[in-house]
């Protein structure tokens, strides 16, 4: 598969070379042909959407290859309409769009096989919940009669179903050894394969079906377990022989660059191209109200924070500023709410030699008037945090000592605090930031947490509801945010997941240096140790425009 360069135009469509007869795809061969630089991007993008949909309804309790879990995650692709859905569409009238999304499956599945195969938790990651996609697909293939058959066929896989005269000698066995047969009539029009007990270890270890003399009598409802193993062992395999080839591929730049620490890629709404007229708009005598029902427990502590001892450190102003101009308030009332805190405990003179400056700057009215984008979830995870910083993650930042008292000061409920920390202790920062968005608003959050400004949003329209009008929104309607959801950090080591400091004044930084890319401009965010320069409240003009340059590009 040959790259093209970036100078295309966004609509030239995808070369297709070959037909696409199955809705499924075992993807032994690589795809052929020429993709453009931009579709590349695209492509990876979009997949990577959707295996960290799957991700999020795994992790939200829903119960694997269930009714509900299944009609869930295609409710999920048909309102993004990702091309898993246009992929399994059965129309001649639409032939075409249905071969592109296949051809668009196709090459994704590899580009993500080059971003994946790196590391051992990278490919675990990429093998579960690629196999759990396979397997959503094969269920919703089976259920609506599509071309199973011809799949297994064209894939060489072979299960040689139960003659009918072992089946009847069996019969007994079959009853009390099979899940949920537990009948003759639920035996009637069933088929059964018989296959050597290792190639379906899963129902074996969940004593699901019979084994006798070394084979397991599998009923034709778990056939996509069977499946489903061998493409995990073809992709396993798969990703190691990626894995060995990455040195051929590191000489083109293009491809590295587009591909470095791609499972850290920001996939959600992009805050930086708010527009001044669009969402709630926000004043300075109302944050302190929106910060105990509407902010996240990221930008509630450095609110908690400045009101107190009215000030922060460099990298508390930068993310709480960016957070509050993407939540609405204005470049005037920014500057009226940072001067209204900072001024009793220094002079005009001060301030505005100090700090009006960067204010300006976060909106892109000095320096190269950059309109900066806020952090992501991503971002804050990731970051630095040293002594006497507000800023960060509280969830993965804080002691769990320190957090649970908090939530218990925040009238969190002890089962939801319980929940939450296990979430935490487990590495799952933005699901218990989810969790603690519903236990404080007392309600589902379906679309995940993958951003601040977002769980911002989210809770401005429960409070206020879509089309009301309020005093924060001063009569206009907030903004509809179709959010793309990921729990990002959960595809990091184990060893990253575990990994707990504390933001007491007691607590050591650990100088690192991470990097994230940002998928609405393709950008790379670092957070290095540069950081620990910035942390110093006296900061000239040319040392922030360069802080901001390398946190950006």
């Amino acid at each position: 598969m040959e790259i093209g360069g970036r100078k295309v135009r966004r609509n030239k469509r995808i070369e297709v070379e070959s037909s696409y007869p199955c809705t499924l795809q075992f993807y032994s061969t690589p795809p052929s042909g020429n993709v453009s630089l931009l579709e590349f991007d695209e492509m990876a993008t979009e997949r990577l959407k959707i295996l960290r949909a799957v991700e999020r309804l795994n992790l939200s309790g829903q119960v694997k290859n269930s009714e509900d879990w299944l009609n869930k995650l295609y409710d999920d692709f048909a309102k993004n309409k990702y091309f898993v859905y246009s992929a399994e569409k059965i129309s001649s009238s639409k032939r075409d769009e249905v071969e592109a999304a296949r051809r668009r499956d196709h090459v994704s599945h590899f580009i993500l096989r080059l971003a994946y195969c790196r590391t051992e938790d990278l490919r675990r990651w990429f093998i579960i919940h690629e196999t759990d996609l396979f397997r959503a697909r094969f269920l919703h293939s089976f259920k609506n009669g599509s071309d199973v058959k011809s799949f297994m066929l064209a894939n060489n896989l072979h299960f040689t179903p139960l003659p009918q005269e072992e089946m009847q000698s069996e019969r007994e066995n079959l009853l009390s050894g099979t899940y949920n047969i537990s009948s003759g009539d639920l035996m009637e029009g069933r088929t059964f394969y018989k296959v050597p007990f290792t190639e379906a270890l899963e129902l074996v270890r969940q004593r699901k079906v019979l084994v006798r003399g070394g084979f397991a009598y599998v009923p034709d409802t778990d056939l996509v377990t069977l499946v489903s193993t061998a493409f995990r062992a073809n992709l396993s395999q798969a990703l190691a022989s990626t894995n060995r080839a990455l040195p051929q591929l590191e000489d083109d730049e293009r491809l590295v660059r587009l591909l470095q620490d791609f499972d850290k890629r920001y996939t959600g709404t992009d805050y930086s191209q708010r527009k001044g007229t669009d969402g709630p708009r926000i004043t300075p005598d109302i944050i302190d109200q929106l910060a105990v029902k509407s902010f996240p427990l990221c930008m509630r502590q450095l609110n908690d924070t400045l009101r107190t001892s009215h000030h922060l450190k460099h990298g508390g102003r930068l993310t709480y500023g960016l957070f509050l101009k993407a939540a609405g308030l204005s470049l005037e009332d920014a500057l009226h709410f940072w001067r209204s805190h900072f001024l009793k405990n220094m002079d005009v003179d001060k301030f505005e030699k100090q700090y009006a400056y960067g204010i300006r700057f976060n909106y892109g009215k000095e320096g190269k008037r950059t309109d900066w984008s806020p952090y992501s979830c991503i971002k804050i995870i990731m970051g630095n945090i040293g002594p006497g910083d507000a800023h960060g993650c509280p969830f993965k930042h804080s002691d769990q000592a320190m957090l649970r008292q908090r939530l218990i000061n925040f009238k969190v409920s002890q089962q939801a605090i319980g929940e939450i920390i296990e979430l935490v202790g487990k590495g799952h920062y933005q699901i218990a930031c989810q969790k603690y968005w519903e236990a404080t608003h007392n309600a589902p959050l379906e679309t995940g947490i993958n951003h601040p400004n977002q769980y911002f949003e989210e809770s401005h329209k429960f409070h206020n509801g879509s089309s009301s009008s309020t005093q924060t929104t001063q009569g206009k309607k907030p903004s509809q945010v179709k959010t793309n959801v990921s729990v990002m950090y959960s595809s990091q080591p184990s060893s990253q997941l575990s990994s707990q400091s504390s933001v007491s004044s007691s607590s050591q930084a650990t100088p690192t240096t991470t990097t994230t890319t940002d998928h609405n401009n393709t950008n790379t965010n670092v957070t290095s140790d540069v950081d620990s320069a910035m942390f110093d409240d006296d900061m000239d003009s040319a040392m922030l425009e360069q802080y901001m340059e390398t946190a950006e590009c």
